[in-house]
């Protein structure tokens, strides 16, 4: 079996973090996930898997908080040990191409995140929070949960609109809108029967699509065809430069971008530094790590996200201005 010292040495497993208020449709989500895994090893810890609908024919093996399913996926039930699970599926020979998180309705995204973040064999893609858009504008005026219903959407780096064939068109916008308020770093998309993109959870982009629906990019709001329960179009763009980036301007840029984006990552060249740089930027949490021995001629960039033409553009000119001085 694996060590955690050997499994940290391996690439980090992508860590997405679900969460959202009970009701909201996290469930649905996953189950779709599932679905779709297609040759992907999914690995997902829940509290409870009786919720998770699986037909009994997929399940190869069963124990007391495993399910091994025959599509190579796994579901595990955490109950109150997150670290002891975490560090499980880091040790794992046969690692998952995905880990997602289903946090508890009445539990806090962020800090399940951070737990995660702590373990060297995981990196965090997004923290993804559902929102039932028929039932928010109640939620967040109940004085036992608006409180803790806010604080889940404002840690949101994804926000996933569920209910929307319910609220209907008008009262869709003004949730979006509002949502987007409260996480003015995090991507709104619409989701149609608990189903999303996959370049959500993992980087490798769904082939592109006609946009539908709600999407934010640019800081603007666009609706085609009035379809507010769409997918939005999830894509990415690339950015190279033989130019040497200046540490601190860099930090402040990605912490700062003006357009809301699911992920960045990168391989840079610093000034003043002999080793590349990997980036890793999720809703404004910024990693920074050197990587010793690797020499680049230039340094790389692919920003994940909903983007406009002005949002590329937007985000290009931040990271002009962080250049070093020639």
């Amino acid at each position: 079996m694996s060590t955690p010292a050997a499994a940290a040495q391996r690439a980090p497993i992508p860590m997405v973090v679900v969460g959202g208020y009970l009701g909201a449709g996290k469930t649905t989500l996953l189950n779709r996930l599932l679905e779709r895994a297609d040759g992907l090893r999914v690995a997902v810890l829940v509290n409870d898997f009786g919720e998770i609908n699986i037909d009994a024919a997929l399940i190869r093996t069963r124990s007391s908080d495993v399910l091994q399913l025959e599509n190579g996926c796994i579901c595990c039930s955490i109950g109150g040990r997150l670290a002891e699970a975490l560090a499980a599926v880091g040790a794992r020979p046969d690692r998952p191409d995905l880990l997602v998180i289903e946090c508890s309705g009445v539990s806090d995204p962020v800090r399940i995140a951070q737990v995660g973040m702590l373990d060297p064999a995981l990196q965090l893609n997004a923290i993804l929070v559902v929102v039932d858009a028929q039932g928010l504008d109640e939620q967040l005026r109940d004085p036992l949960v608006g409180d803790m219903v806010r604080r889940q959407i404002s840690g949101a780096t994804a926000l996933v609109l569920t209910k929307t064939d319910l609220a209907g068109a008008y009262a869709t916008e003004k949730v979006a809108a509002r949502v987007a308020g409260m996480a003015p770093g995090a991507v709104v998309l619409a989701a149609r029967h608990g189903q999303i993109p996959l370049a959500v959870f993992l980087d490798a982009a769904a082939a592109p699509r006609r946009p539908q629906g709600l999407l934010q990019a640019g800081g603007s709001w666009k609706s085609q065809a009035g379809d507010t329960a769409g997918l939005a179009d999830v894509g990415s763009f690339s950015y190279a430069t033989r130019g040497c980036f200046d540490r601190q301007r860099l930090r402040q840029a990605l912490r700062t971008l003006p357009v809301p984006l699911l992920r960045a990552k990168g391989i840079v060249r610093l000034g003043g530094q002999d080793s590349a740089q990997e980036i890793h930027v999720v809703g404004g949490r910024l990693r920074i790590a050197s990587l010793p021995g690797a020499g680049v001629s230039e340094s790389v960039f692919v920003f994940i996200g909903c983007f406009t033409a002005m949002g590329r553009e937007a985000i290009l000119r931040c990271l002009e201005g962080a250049l070093a001085a020639q």
